[in-house]
């Protein structure tokens, strides 16, 4: 689910934070891409007639369809993707959880009699609201990229904290996500639309850390603080709390501590807003900060992209799944032709500057200071001969 209008804030308030680009912008970068919430929109997004793509045995392929081609085209346009799946949810996420298998099955109810009684719109939105991504959904994934060379790893927790975790140590340039919490993971770059198809058009849209804080004016404790009052997976919302509240309420009171107390004791507050029996936000702000993660220099954090398997693929996808040979094989084709050339480095990579020691910054301030001193020592004696000059009587050897 993500933040709640987190997205409509930042465009508001700190617009120098958002850039969008095309997708060749993203040339010779590594990412680390949020797996699950790329599967869920391949199985929304790749459909026949409203319905999910199936193969002559039932079984569904919209998630392998859209695994397949759609990395194939970050591929060819260098960029080298790394799919982070989700591991088990946290304990405070299991309220959220069973609310979405809840509003499932209400939405297959739903779906069931607009068959019967409603229009092809309602049909496609109840459809829509019945998709999940299943252990199979993930397994078949899972042996496609193996196939294909493309690595991935399963995160103990949540996908989105893995990947700002492997993005804050260099090892990939940005996570990819729709979900706009992986900002509160503190990912120092966010990529969406990444894994969108073609035909959509959207702009990637690069998602700058740094100047979200510096364009909101707050620390990173007072962001994840807002996102939590905005509403995250972890934890009910607190009514009558829209966007524009939570920004107030933050920047006036500074945290979550103090709005919750101010709720409770303000006379007016008291009247208007009601604060969840069970609102645990010290718990959430934990998760935020304290993830389990994988940490950079575990071994399985050292992923390699390998050539593809071809006669495996078609094994796969062909002759076990129903996709088109010449499809596949040309497909295989690409990839191995963009793992085996070596990827021209982007410009940066050439310019890479390292951060100074501590040393060095107070070593580099004083000769600031010194070449400071030395031109106000300079400007003043050459006030002075001029003084002297314009003092000097004319006519005077």
């Amino acid at each position: 689910m993500g933040i709640k209008q987190l997205f409509s804030i930042i465009k508001d308030e700190a617009p120098d934070a958002i850039k969008e680009g095309e997708i060749k912008n993203q040339f010779g970068r590594k990412v680390a891409i949020d797996a699950s919430m790329s599967i869920y929109s391949f199985l929304i997004a790749v459909r026949s007639d409203g319905q999910q793509l199936m193969n002559e045995s039932g079984d569904t392929t919209s998630h392998l369809m859209g695994m397949f081609y759609r990395t194939l085209r970050m591929v060819d346009n260098g960029i080298k993707p790394l799919y982070v799946f989700d591991g088990a949810p946290p304990k405070l996420k299991s309220g959220e959880l069973a609310k979405r298998f809840q509003r499932k099955q209400e939405a297959q109810e739903g779906l069931e009699e607009a068959k019967e009684t409603g229009t092809a719109e309602d049909i496609e939105k109840f459809s829509r609201r019945t998709v999940r991504v299943t252990r199979e959904h993930n397994a078949d994934c899972q042996r496609l990229l193996k196939l294909m060379g493309i690595p991935y790893i399963v995160a103990p927790t949540e996908a989105e904290a893995q990947c700002a975790v492997l993005a804050r140590a260099g090892k990939v340039y940005a996570a990819a996500s729709e979900d706009m919490d992986t900002l509160c993971f503190n990912t120092p770059i966010l990529l969406r639309h990444l894994t969108f198809s073609e035909q959509r058009k959207e702009p990637i849209q690069e998602i700058h850390v740094d100047k979200v804080l510096e364009g909101l004016g707050m620390e990173r404790e007072q962001f994840v603080d807002l996102c939590i009052l905005l509403g995250c997976d972890y934890l009910d919302p607190i009514p009558k709390v829209g966007p524009s509240t939570a920004l107030k309420l933050i920047r006036d009171h500074g945290s979550l501590e103090k709005v919750i107390e101010w709720m409770k004791t303000d006379p007016k507050a008291k009247e208007r807003y009601t604060i969840p029996e069970d609102w645990p936000f010290e718990d959430a702000r934990d998760l935020f900060f304290n993830p389990n993660v994988r940490q950079a220099d575990d071994p399985l954090c050292d992923f390699k992209w390998e050539k593809p398997d071809t006669e495996g693929l078609v094994q796969f996808l062909v002759h076990e799944k129903g996709f088109s040979e010449d499809r596949v094989r040309s497909g295989a084709a690409r990839l191995e032709k963009n793992m085996k050339s070596s990827q021209q480095a982007r410009i940066e990579g050439f310019f890479k500057v390292l951060p100074k020691t501590e040393e060095e910054k107070k070593s580099h301030k004083r000769k600031l200071e010194e070449q400071n001193e030395a031109k106000k020592k300079k400007l003043k004696e050459e006030k002075k001969e001029k003084a002297k000059a314009k003092a000097k009587p004319r006519g005077t050897a």
